[in-house]
């Protein structure tokens, strides 16, 4: 019986170049890319919903010291709508993804956060087989 290989979420700047094992590309911000043109960025789609709201993306303004209830928060307006996350999930079932950011802070932004919900759902929906 041969188990198929966990599906992967990648992470990746807006503005580093495209990599032919990125697989599907979204860019998961609320805001284009300052500087980026739309015809410049290959990706899959745009999901502008999927991203922190306008009031959360201001209040953590990407300061590490607020990264945890700044997840928490995030997670609480992800699991209020799952129609903007659900074709993600789909995406990463079917292969690999990339979750596109213009944030500086690689460590701290709303797609690392998105990951980590995305991975912990595909883990509750897989099972522990």
């Amino acid at each position: 019986m041969s188990k198929r290989s966990a599906p992967e979420i990648r992470l990746k700047r807006v503005y580093d170049p495209p990599d032919p094992g990125d697989g599907r590309r979204f860019l998961v911000e609320r805001l284009w890319p300052r500087g980026m043109k739309k015809a410049a960025l290959p990706m899959d789609g745009w999901l502008k919903e999927v991203a922190p709201s306008e009031a959360l993306r201001r209040w953590f303004a990407h300061d590490p010291k607020k990264w945890e209830e700044f997840q928490r928060r995030y997670f609480a307006e992800l699991d209020r709508k799952p129609e903007a996350w659900k074709p993600l999930l789909e995406a990463a079932r079917q292969g690999t993804i990339t979750l596109l950011f213009s944030a500086r802070d690689g460590e701290h932004n709303n797609a690392v956060a998105l990951r980590a919900y995305l991975e912990a759902k595909l883990r509750a929906t897989t099972g522990s087989d």
